[in-house]
């Protein structure tokens, strides 16, 4: 499978603080990669790296494209897509105003919004709804979906389950195994162990700003003593 997203050797910092120690990860066309590990690991810092969020060193190439040292906005115009853990929707703007401004340029704005609302029929009967008045996993879905209005060819999602309910994490969980299946790639971060390992080709486990394990989710049910030393509280 042909590398979509390679990190190699990546350094991250806030501030004088060194938080990431040389990263190496890959994410294939059309893969679920899991980065997994307790809070405080790295996992979320990752995915700023790779956004142009905070300052890194290394090398982070998407599609042949060397991202370090270009601006968000340039990253996002690539391909590739962030949905961060806080959600970030709008809300005091409709489901249909957040999904609009997610629009990438050159694109037609009412059969890209059909295509997402047709996607997330949950969201389809909330259209005209403010975002705020949402349910936390209505507003993850949007979140989710506001990225995806730019046709990104990778996104990155930061703990989407957090916080909901069992009904919710299934939903959110299918959500991105349509992605999937509709050809784009996720690079996920997630703290229940069992829907990362029910949905992703590949997991990757992260311990003090590294990777501690790479393998499938069946080499990670395999192996206690990572469980027990990276993940397990």
């Amino acid at each position: 499978m042909s590398a979509l997203l390679e990190i190699a050797g990546l350094h991250a910092f806030y501030g004088q603080s060194h938080v990431l120690h040389g990263v190496d990860l890959r994410v294939g066309t059309g893969e679920i990669v899991s980065l997994l590990g307790r809070n405080g690991a790295g996992r979320s810092t990752t995915l700023k790296a790779a956004m142009g969020l905070v300052r890194a060193s290394g090398s982070i190439r998407f599609n042949g494209q060397q991202l370090i040292g270009c601006p968000t906005f340039r990253i996002a115009r690539h391909g590739l897509a962030y949905v961060p853990e806080e959600r970030a929707v709008f809300p005091s703007l409709t489901v249909e105003q957040n999904l609009l401004l997610g629009l990438k340029r050159g694109l037609q704005g009412c059969g890209s919004l059909d295509a997402m609302l047709h996607m997330f029929p949950a969201l389809a009967s909330r259209r005209d709804t403010r975002a705020g008045l949402l349910s936390g996993g209505e507003q993850q879905m949007l979140s989710l979906c506001r990225s995806l209005m730019g046709e990104p060819a990778l996104i990155m999602v930061d703990e989407p389950t957090e916080g909901l309910a069992p009904q919710m994490v299934r939903l959110v969980a299918d959500c991105l195994l349509r992605l999937k299946a509709q050809g784009v790639s996720v690079l996920l971060v997630e703290q229940k162990l069992a829907i990362a390992l029910e949905i992703s080709d590949r997991v990757l486990v992260m311990g003090h700003g590294q990777i501690v394990f790479a393998g499938t989710p069946q080499d990670l049910r395999g192996d206690a003593g990572v469980r027990k030393k990276w993940l397990e509280v």
